[in-house]
């Protein structure tokens, strides 16, 4: 008995097939279509936040109902099926074991430790800000959050770059790059779990696959960070707060880069990320509790005078994503409505009468559809989510390897989430700044995020590649009958 029959007769449910909607086929894209929307509304507003998404999402599958003309209950059921969906369920798992991981490593030092490594090398200027590059992807790969490597390094890199003479705009830039680096590549990142698990492909084959377009990006960027990265002027009226804050760094939490080479190690040679990321977690507790980098309560604790009672980095690499699960549960659940109104094979046919026998077209088509929603929607991976489902049926449509599909992605989606001035952690990163200048280095200059968007190398070099890759088909691999990769298409 199937698993969708033991369902069935469990709940006395039956999967619904198919749906009719008003308007036909776009009825039925009405919850997404509204989700962009909102998406791009609240975003030229100032006012993008993912409880913000999860309510233009409720809002959008509720509008929908209205839609319908089949029987209600039949499109709520439809909903369920979606938000049951394996897709979303293994994204949401991951990400809270990559969550959990990030902040032990977090409360061992590790940022610490690699700002202390940036501060004994004695660069200035554009030296720098090329290292401040590597260091922010050096982090970000390891902890797999691009977005915590932007509060962390504008926190601790930028105000000590700007007092050696780099570059406020370049630096600000060199951060973004990083991130984006390792929002791309890392194993744990969440582009990267979303990128693999909704076009049903392993974690370690796709950061195996993706690797040449990453360095590829990063070469150039690295050299042209060093070169024009220092035409700032050294800062010596507060020198004496620099110093102070380069001697506040720890080289003990470089340690950290341990439990990050098991999780790499494991992912890599063919562990399940979640067996990877669970070693990660329980190597990382001892040596932050032994060592003495921080104590046993930073990592896990009960206050019973919180109103959470449990708190902790076990708990805030949870919470931290929550409203992402949700987002991308409600996601996958308005794709699946997509193909039951019949809007995913229709817009397919369409571009399948565009795309002909081309298969340079339909990786040009795929590359279009990723940037124009990573260009509307704030979050990188609200927008890979989005996404996802027309790679997908393109992909599988034209024999695309998975990996292939899974890069063209996930490289466009960390590339653009971070160039576009209306993007969140672009605005993350310009606050944090702000907030510093306002509340601790008075001489510190506020870049804003239309001065930083043309620089962020790292994006507008992958952006550039995968461009390349699309029309050229450089790197192109089609998918045999039993997953593996084809340099030539598969005969029928």
């Amino acid at each position: 008995m199937s698993n969708n029959e033991e369902l069935e007769r469990a709940t006395g449910e039956k999967e619904v097939k198919s749906l009719e909607f008003r308007l036909g086929a776009f009825g039925a894209a009405v919850p997404l279509v509204f989700f962009v929307v909102w998406a791009i509304s609240i975003s030229v507003l100032q006012l993008s936040s993912e409880i913000g998404l999860v309510l233009g999402a409720v809002l959008g599958l509720t509008l929908g109902l209205l839609f319908c003309k089949s029987k209600w209950a039949d499109y709520a059921q439809g909903l369920f099926d979606g938000l049951a969906q394996p897709v979303g369920v293994i994204a949401m798992v991951a990400w809270f074991y990559a969550g959990m991981f990030a902040q032990v490593l977090q409360v061992g030092g590790l940022v610490e430790g690699l700002v202390w490594v940036g501060s004994v090398t004695g660069v200035e200027g554009g030296l720098f800000v090329a290292l401040t590059f590597l260091l922010a992807a050096t982090f970000s790969t390891a902890v797999g959050t691009g977005y915590g490597t932007t509060v962390a390094f504008c926190t601790l890199m930028f105000p000590a770059g700007i007092a050696v003479g780099a570059d406020p705009v370049m630096l600000f830039a060199a951060i973004l790059a990083g991130a984006v680096f390792g929002d791309n590549l890392a194993p744990v990142s969440d582009t990267t779990i979303v990128s693999a698990t909704t076009q049903d492909a392993d974690v370690p084959g796709v950061v195996r696959s993706r690797f040449k377009y990453s360095i590829i990006a990063a070469v150039p960027a690295t050299l042209l960070f060093a070169i024009f990265g220092g035409a700032g002027e050294t800062v010596e009226t507060e020198q004496a707060a620099v110093n102070a804050m380069v001697e506040s760094t720890n080289p003990a939490g470089l340690i950290m880069l341990v439990p990050f080479a098991i999780v790499l190690v494991l992912a890599l040679s063919g562990h399940h990320l979640i067996t990877s990321l669970t070693w990660g977690i329980i190597s990382a507790i001892p040596l932050i509790v032994f060592l003495k980098l921080g104590t046993f309560s930073e990592i896990i604790r009960f206050n019973p005078d919180s109103d959470a009672i449990v708190e902790g980095a076990l708990i805030d690499g949870i919470t931290g994503y929550v409203n992402m699960a949700i987002l991308i549960l409600l996601i996958v659940a308005a794709a699946h409505l997509l193909r039951l109104g019949g809007t995913m094979e229709a817009i397919t046919t369409g571009l399948v009468k565009w795309i002909k026998n081309s298969i340079r077209r339909a990786e040009f088509a795929i590359w279009g559809i990723v940037a124009m929603l990573n260009s509307a929607i704030t979050i990188n991976t609200a927008a890979e989510i989005a996404a996802a489902p027309f790679v997908r049926e393109l992909g599988e449509k034209y024999k695309i390897h998975r990996y292939r599909r899974a890069n063209m992605l996930d490289a466009v989606t960390s590339a653009l989430g971070y160039i576009f001035p209306w993007g969140a952690p672009v605005l993350l990163g310009w606050s944090t700044i702000s907030s510093l200048q306002e509340k601790t280095y008075s001489w510190l200059p506020v870049v804003q995020p239309t001065e930083v968007f043309p620089f962020v190398f790292q994006g507008w070099f992958l952006v550039i590649v995968m461009l390349v890759a699309a029309l050229t088909g450089w790197g192109l691999r089609y998918e045999g009958k039993n997953g593996e990769e084809l340099k030539e298409a598969p005969r029928d």
